[in-house]
């Protein structure tokens, strides 16, 4: 019974560590490759159908409204929004991609797991003794 508990406790913390690493390397990537991405405000074109912002060289662009996103808006139809810095007419409305969320939240999680089992693992072997 000992030696299945210290091979599960064991078990757990590689995983743990293990998932830590990898999602912690694919979160790195996810967000070096996103690039630069500036905040401004949109606003609703005449038709509604697209948002339109002035982006950091004073250049006016634009982007079509999916129905979804509308929820978005604000009143008199203004948006804040974060636009891609040297590229035309991309924009979304969070700063980062939530990707990158999800991935930074499994490596934490992964580090928990191998951290309490770790620690599980050297309270059972001192309990024995």
């Amino acid at each position: 019974m000992a030696q299945a508990l210290d091979a599960i406790l064991e078990i757990f913390s590689w995983v743990g560590f293990g998932a830590a690493v990898v999602f912690g390397v694919a979160a790195i990537v996810v967000w070096a490759s996103d690039g630069s991405w500036l905040p401004a405000e949109a606003y609703l074109d005449e038709d509604g159908r697209a948002l339109r912002w002035i982006d950091d060289a004073g250049e006016v662009n634009a982007a079509d409204l999916a129905e979804h996103d509308r929820d978005h808006l604000g009143a008199g139809g203004t948006a804040p929004i974060w636009y891609r810095h040297g590229w035309r007419d991309r924009m979304r409305f969070t700063k980062r991609p939530p990707a990158l969320r999800m991935l930074v939240g499994l490596a934490i999680g992964g580090g928990v797991l191998g951290i309490v089992s770790t620690i599980a693992s050297v309270v059972v072997f001192f309990v024995r003794q």
